[in-house]
């Protein structure tokens, strides 16, 4: 069903010392290669055609009564735990906001928009190439139960990009993203970089009312802070449940609604191993797959140090603490949510889920693999899987398999990625991208 259009401005309550108003580019051309449809339907705007999503997502025209500009958002952030309070909105800017069919506050925000006062040296531009791999990544992550932000809209641009890291010259492109919110924990850690208590205090106040549905009051910091530790805990987790290597975790890149965004180098892991990275220049391991929830945990304790500012010590560490033990609930649940089987709710789940990850690590079997074969509850017969497959005896099912498990699982390794780029690179065939899509939503309802 097609929600009701409710267009917003909320982020303008919190004044113009958060954001920079800022002017698009104007690009050659604006081919529409990319509509998410579904997306649209669960914020009122399904009704435009071509031209009405060219206008808004390529030369973004305003959204009647949601924001008369796009904002640029200010914010700090540790990237690669080196502060930086040099950066902010360096090519995309927030330009709508609006309410989606559960009632959220949502913007829409963009990816090679152009220049802004945060660009620095870059060119406020995305490759065609950057904006394919953000609408895989995130089809992909939705379709396996992690909260991420929907790639909208992909519009290519006629311009000739130089970048180091792709064969130049490449395809230029715009991205528009729907998400739950552009808050990251950078926003708060500017905010205690000027010692600005009273911009601290309206911003924990906007984030509580508008973001996570509460009412303001004397606990406020501290309420904020353990609703983002548990947020950031479930999204830890369901990133290993995914084997989803994001790439760059830094406090910037971290949403305080604890939804994944901002895609780069992504990939996802082709088996369960730890010291798996996906950015090329992470040399250190940083952000490895396996160091994930730590990475996570270490983003969330510098929110922790920026409500310092208003807030005392204790309550807020004893907030912060209680991430080991929310991770630990939340991936129980999501690979057993994968798995397909009934939670007991008991020490035999936790027991079961180890013994799951013992098994992977030591069969080297595919994740993806893993996963589909064993939906259900169906563990595969390699040894490796002995004890899990002791553990599981007495686990129900939540669904029953379709027809479509007997198929061959859905992955996105990168070989497939790299494989579907060059389909469009070379012959401009678009075909291979949309078919995956379609394939990777029946694995989303397969799933649901």
């Amino acid at each position: 069903m097609t929600a009701p259009l409710q267009p917003q401005a909320t982020i303008l309550e919190l004044g113009d010392a958060f954001y920079d108003p800022v002017a698009p580019a104007t690009f050659p051309q604006t081919i529409l290669r990319f509509r998410n449809d579904r997306a649209a339907a669960q914020v009122g705007l399904d009704g435009w055609d071509d031209a009405e999503w060219i206008a808004h997502c390529g030369r973004f025209a305003p959204l009647p009564g949601s924001l008369p500009a796009p904002l640029a958002l200010r914010y700090h952030g540790h990237q690669f735990r080196v502060y930086n309070p040099d950066i902010g909105d360096g090519r995309g800017f927030l330009y709508a906001q609006l309410r989606d069919d559960r009632g959220r506050l949502m913007d829409l925000g963009t990816k090679g928009s152009g220049t802004t006062p945060w660009s620095r040296f870059g060119d406020g531009r995305l490759t065609l190439k950057g904006g394919v791999r953000e609408i895989l990544a995130t089809e992909m992550l939705e379709a396996l139960g992690v909260e991420t932000s929907r790639s909208f809209s992909l519009i290519e641009t006629g311009e000739a990009l130089t970048r180091n890291d792709e064969p130049s010259p490449t395809r230029g492109a715009v991205l528009v993203r729907l998400s739950h919110g552009h808050i990251r924990i950078g926003t708060f850690q500017r905010l205690a970089y000027h010692r600005d208590e009273e911009a601290m205090r309206r911003l924990v106040d906007y984030v509580l009312r508008h973001l996570h549905g509460e009412q303001p009051g004397d606990d406020a910091p501290v309420r904020l802070l353990d609703n983002v530790v548990a947020r950031a805990a479930r999204l830890a987790a369901r990133y290993m449940a995914a084997g989803f290597v994001h790439g760059v975790l830094n406090s910037d890149n971290i949403n305080v609604t604890g939804e994944s965004f901002d895609y780069g180098p992504w990939r996802f892991a082709p088996h369960w191993d730890a010291d798996f990275v996906a950015a090329y220049f992470d040399h250190a391991g940083l952000y490895a797959f396996g160091r994930q929830p730590e990475a996570i945990h270490w983003d969330v304790m510098q929110l922790a140090v920026s409500l310092r500012t208003i807030a005392a010590a204790e309550p807020l560490i004893a907030a912060l603490d209680r991430f080991p033990e929310r991770y630990q609930a939340e991936v129980t649940d999501a690979i057993l949510w994968r798995l397909g089987v009934v939670p007991r709710g008991t020490g035999d789940d936790r027991a079961l889920v180890q013994a799951i990850e013992r098994g992977l690590r030591a069969s080297q079997v595919g994740i993806d693999d893993f996963f589909h074969a064993g939906f259900g509850g169906i563990l595969p017969p390699d040894d490796g899987f002995d004890e899990a497959r002791a553990a599981i005896t007495g686990y129900r099912p939540r669904k029953a398999r379709a027809a479509w498990w007997d198929g061959a699982p859905c992955s996105m390794l990168i070989d497939e990625v790299e494989s579907i780029w060059s389909a469009i690179d070379e012959r401009d065939d678009w075909a291979p991208l949309h078919a995956k899509v379609a394939q990777v939503r029946t694995l989303g309802e397969a799933l649901a």
